[in-house]
């Protein structure tokens, strides 16, 4: 198993900046990559970063490209999130996910990102 904590979400004005982390535990070895997902109200959980845990490729939706960037510390089992220029449209619940083969198949409990404009 492996369990995942978000951390760093919060209330931030149009333009500003946030920094998500997630720090995973347990059995870490056996995870291939890890992303980031979000859920806005009333909105179907969608697609916003990945990174690959060895090899560091990423993978941005075309929504959040150039503005935010996903990052790892494979040392402290750690993903991160930096997210800048944000705008209302990026409010949502944020999650952090991990997966050993093709899908993503663990989850955090979600970080709340409110964008005011």
């Amino acid at each position: 198993q492996v369990q995942l904590v978000e951390s760093g979400g919060g209330l931030v004005q149009a333009g500003g900046s946030l920094r998500l982390s997630c720090a995973a535990s347990g059995r870490t070895f056996s995870i291939y990559a890890m992303g980031w997902f979000r859920q806005a109200p009333g909105k179907e959980r969608e697609f916003v970063a990945s990174i690959s845990w060895i090899g560091g490729r990423t993978y941005y939706a075309d929504s959040v490209k150039g503005r935010f960037t996903i990052s790892r510390d494979n040392a402290k089992n750690t993903l991160f999130l930096q997210m800048n220029s944000l705008k209302p449209e990026d409010t949502a619940v944020y999650y952090c996910a991990a997966r050993r083969g093709s899908e993503f198949d663990y989850w955090g409990q979600g970080t709340q990102v409110t964008v005011s404009s």
